[in-house]
């Protein structure tokens, strides 16, 4: 059975929003929640750290040991998020898109059990491995997530439900603001239930996951099973004639029927995606390099600096995961009207004028005593202009640019920038910001600017547009016509259109399934 919402502009099934739902409060909001988590109980953490030390050797841990040791703790999680993705490839195409994501729950279990556990057995170990497997977690999920509910999603919507990875995200981060307050688990003898609380989200996802289908493009282009794939469709979709989505997906399975899954070094080497391929490395590049980091580094001191008491300044940080929350459902809401390519440009953009007004707030900001309170709103500007555009819409489009045996590998190239430039931020912004002080921040408005202006020159709109339609606007750049990218492709590999057509396909009929010729 299956039920529609109906929304001003499309009529979205029941079974496609618990399916989004689901996947990204056991997938992306983990991942949200796990960037903010540590931050509230960091005193703390790092008490039990010299205290098992001192317990260990008879002598308290010295402050430079203190630090690395604290240091890992936080960077760790992108190393693992790196094992994740690289590893994510092999996974969804043995598995499958849903599978995976439930599989992974394992992962998720795993480091929420040895976090949790770290304090009453005494081993600060055990959370630093719990954050490294949580990290491989994140790395599957931000993978799997965005490719799922790019397959399960009616092109009419695609930006929307895709954006809903990026929402679930903002939603974890000021979950682990809330949860971290004193009044709940930010203090000592609770800062335990914050890791354990991780298994909550894992559970409803493993419990309700299950009785929604499989991604139908990953059924009938992968598993070649016509049934379970129409099936698939009209429950997602909501009713019962899906024979044009049957015919749209067929016309990608004409080109790379019985095609193996592309490896990423055969992707690099295809000319038909060379740029797609580059927007996707650019978009994830920027997405982690654009100083969204560096903000979280900084609001604390200046919310203190606008005289707002240090005891208060957690409930004021609830803004700022409030804004995040807010500029993601917003992006979600309007991402089919504007389009991918204003929000995405506009954001970068808008992040390009708040950083250059926030360098010169914090610069002269002890000459004039207002200029406290334009460097929050710079912040809150700032935060609100990443996550309506370059806070998710790189996982939609990577979703969008490739056909299914690209996607795995293109997914994995996403994944590792993604990780690696996560990594390289926390490597490198303390030496950075040692160097530049409050100018750092025109560093990153440089890297806003250079994404914005490669966006605003090389990226068409992917908007209510196939893979077709999206491969054709990119021909020209990549120097192929369309027929010679199906050749590209797939050399020697195709089946003629006639055969594909008499062998594989359907249509539905009062609710019955019937072969024949699409």
């Amino acid at each position: 059975c299956h039920f529609k919402f109906t929304v001003p502009w499309i009529n979205w099934s029941g079974s496609l929003i618990v399916a989004s739902l689901t996947g990204a409060f056991g997938s992306s909001f983990l991942y949200g929640y796990n960037l903010s988590v540590v931050n509230a109980p960091a005193v703390y953490i790092k008490k039990f750290y010299n205290e098992t030390w001192e317990r260990r050797y008879g002598f308290s841990v010295d402050e430079s040991t203190l630090t690395l040791l604290w240091s890992i703790t936080v960077s760790i999680f992108a190393i693992g998020g790196l094992v994740g993705a690289i590893i994510v490839t092999p996974i969804v195409k043995f598995f499958g898109r849903k599978c995976t994501l439930l599989l992974n729950n394992v992962f998720a279990v795993a480091a929420a059990l040895l976090m949790s556990l770290s304090l009453l057995v005494g081993s600060f170990e055990m959370l630093i491995l719990g954050r490294i497997i949580m990290g491989v977690d994140a790395g599957i999920s931000l993978s799997a997530l965005p490719m799922y509910l790019s397959e399960i999603s009616p092109k009419e919507i695609r930006g929307s439900l895709g954006q809903v990875t990026a929402i679930f995200i903002c939603v974890g981060v000021f979950t682990g603001q809330v949860l971290g307050l004193p009044e709940i688990f930010g203090q000592e003898s609770r800062w335990p239930y914050l890791f354990g609380a991780i298994i909550v989200p894992s559970l409803i996802q493993v419990v309700i996951l299950p009785f929604l289908p499989e991604s139908p493009r990953y059924l009938l282009l992968e598993k070649h099973n016509t049934s379970k794939a129409e099936k698939a469709f009209q429950t997602f979709l909501g009713k019962d004639d899906v024979s044009h989505e049957v015919e749209e997906v067929l016309a990608e399975s004409r080109v790379q029927r019985n095609t193996k899954l592309v490896s990423i070094l055969q992707l690099l080497r295809t000319r038909a995606v060379r740029w797609q391929v580059i927007t996707v490395v650019v978009t994830m590049g920027c997405y982690q390099l654009c100083g969204l980091n560096a903000i979280w580094y900084y609001t604390n001191n200046i919310f203190s600096e606008a005289g707002i008491n240090h005891e208060t300044i957690p409930y004021v940080t609830l803004s700022t995961g409030a804004v995040e929350t807010v500029a993601a459902v917003f992006s979600g809401l309007v991402i089919e009207r504007l389009g991918r390519r204003p929000l995405l440009i506009g954001g970068f953009g808008l992040m390009v004028v708040f950083f250059a007004v926030l360098t010169v707030s914090l610069t002269l900001q002890k000459t004039v005593h207002w200029l406290p309170y334009l460097s929050i709103f710079c912040i809150l500007a700032i935060i609100a202009s990443f996550c309506i555009g370059p806070g998710g819409i790189p996982f939609v489009l990577t979703g969008e640019f490739f056909q299914q045996s690209q996607r795995p590998a293109a997914f994995m190239i996403a994944g590792t920038v993604n990780w690696l430039s996560n990594f390289a931020v926390g490597l490198l912004f303390p030496f950075i910001q040692g160097g530049l002080q409050t100018y750092c921040f025109l560093v990153f408005a440089a890297i806003c600017f250079a994404g914005a202006a490669y966006l605003f020159f090389v990226l068409p709109e992917t908007k209510n547009k196939t893979f077709q339609e999206i491969s054709q606007a990119f021909a020209k750049r990549n120097k192929v016509s369309l027929e010679m990218q199906e050749i590209n492709h797939y050399p020697g590999e195709r089946k003629s259109s006639a055969e594909q057509e008499s062998t594989f396909t359907s249509s539905v009929n009062n609710g019955e399934t019937k072969k024949g010729i699409v």
